[in-house]
């Protein structure tokens, strides 16, 4: 591809005519004739490795100074972003070709997206998914690293999935994407926004700047559909200028949810918009699940689908691994393992699931190493509002002790009237919440969700999934 078409208007170079054989912001892929980006990042500012790259056989390079190499760099204000814009280019513009969701917030993203590919799936629309749990073509299942790929890696995706026929793309849009410019020259007819709590406060200054990445969705969508329950949503719908609906689980909003009904089997609501109302059934409990399912029935009508296509695949659809999820256990007591990781998540799941706790309930957590340490005491805080007994375990430590950030963790829980334990070893400290577990108690597995594995010092990845822990204690317990 021609140097010149690559770069279209994005930026200004001397040499147009110049064949590009690849786009890389990586030193280890750069080859003959490959268009170097330098992309300044946490550990290593590609910049310096510039004049290395054209001596290894990079036609040019892209960058944000005068490097001196005269009209084999191309001067951007932002390296990033217009190798966001290379990467759609060089893949021909995929995002073009398809119609795409995205849905940003802290909380809610995988199970409104993987709702709305339901949705849509069922109504005969073949669908793309790009989320945390996995990346889906159709039915076809891949392997993702980040919730929002890298821009190569995301233009790559998107091809694959307009060469696959999709219709539809339905992707969880992470901060880090945004204000990353992964999601490359990508323009969505719907965005969703959900709420905004503390996370990535070791990434993000401050929640301002948390928000503001968030924000940038808005700026390049046909139609937002905003939680107006949420503060930071209330100040996006003022500020947003595209088209915007609103959605709530309190009335007085474009689409809402009344007549709300939670059971441990799941919840039924009456979805209204304006003066007519229809009821909806659905097998996920949980207060929350309501406004996810508003929320994604909303951006599905946003979309050009009918409440009359839409109600019955929300009917017969089980849920989201990981979200809210009951694993079977057999006994007189239940476990529900869920991926809240974050203080209002944690508040969130407990106090849906404490709705329909006949007797005690359990909830076993504890918060990632290199993370945010300041969101580890108001874990606790969270997790005690609703909690009959707390068991204080590991998550994915990382590089840091455990026992560190258990202590972070318990300065949340010093003054507050709720029995808790710790038990270091997660396995261990799963097996104990079965062993105390009585008829009627909950068990809440909080952290974890969908992710089979543990993160331990080194960065060592253990296989460790819940689910098999669960069944591997209950095997214990009938011994």
């Amino acid at each position: 591809m021609k140097l010149r078409d690559l770069i279209e208007n994005n930026a200004v170079t001397a040499i147009g005519d110049t064949e590009i054989s690849s786009v890389t912001d990586d030193t280890r892929k750069v080859t003959e004739g490959s268009l170097f980006v330098c992309v300044k990042g946490g550990s290593f500012d590609g910049h310096t490795a510039a004049a290395e790259m054209l001596e290894k056989g990079a036609a040019a390079v892209v960058c944000e100074r005068d490097l001196g190499l005269g009209d084999r760099q191309i001067i951007t204000e932002n390296s990033r972003k217009l190798y966001g814009q290379i990467c759609s280019a060089w893949f021909g513009h995929p995002e073009k070709k398809l119609k795409m969701i995205g849905v940003t917030g802290t909380n809610g993203k995988t199970t409104i997206t993987n709702v709305i590919k339901y949705i849509l799936m069922k109504n005969g629309h073949k669908t793309g998914l790009v989320g945390t749990i996995q990346n889906e073509i159709g039915e076809e299942i891949l392997h993702t690293d980040n919730t929002t790929p890298m821009a190569y890696d995301f233009m790559g995706l998107l091809a694959k999935m307009a060469d696959a026929g999709c219709e539809y793309v339905v992707m969880e849009v992470s901060s880090f994407g945004l204000c990353q410019y992964r999601i490359g020259s990508s323009y969505f007819d719907v965005a969703v926004f959900t709420n905004l709590t503390q996370d990535h406060l070791d990434y993000h200054k401050d929640m301002e700047d948390y928000y503001q990445a968030k924000k940038m969705l808005f700026d390049i969508c046909g139609c937002a559909v905003i939680n107006s329950d949420d503060d930071y949503g209330r100040r996006l719908y003022g500020e947003t200028v595209c088209t915007k609906r609103s959605f709530s689980v309190k009335g007085n909003a474009d689409y809402y949810a009344d007549g709300i009904k939670i059971k441990s089997t799941g919840s039924s609501f009456w979805f209204c918009s304006g003066d007519k109302s229809h009821l909806v059934k659905t097998r996920m409990p949980g207060m929350f699940n309501v406004s996810n399912i508003t929320a994604a029935i909303a951006a599905c009508l946003e979309a050009g689908l009918t409440i009359d296509n839409i109600i019955p695949a929300i009917e017969e659809y089980n849920g989201v691994k990981g979200r809210c999820e009951v694993i079977p256990t057999g006994l007189d007591f239940t476990v529900i393992c869920d991926y809240a990781h974050t203080p209002d998540a944690l508040e969130n799941i407990l106090r849906s699931v404490k709705e329909y706790t006949e007797n005690d309930l359990i909830c076993l957590f504890g918060c990632g190493g290199n993370r945010d340490a300041a969101k580890r005491p108001k874990m606790a805080q969270a997790a005690a509002k609703y909690a009959d007994k707390l068991i204080i375990t590991s998550d994915n430590p990382r590089n840091e002790k455990p026992e560190a950030i258990i202590d972070d963790i318990l300065a949340g829980v010093k003054d507050k009237p709720v029995n808790y334990d710790v038990v270091t070893d997660r396995r261990e400290a799963i097996f104990h919440a079965l062993k105390i577990a009585e008829k009627g108690d909950i068990i809440v597995l909080a952290g974890k969700g969908h992710e089979d594995y543990q993160i331990l010092a080194g960065m060592e990845h253990i296989h460790f999934d819940e689910r098999e822990v669960v069944a591997e204690g209950l095997r214990l317990l009938k011994k």
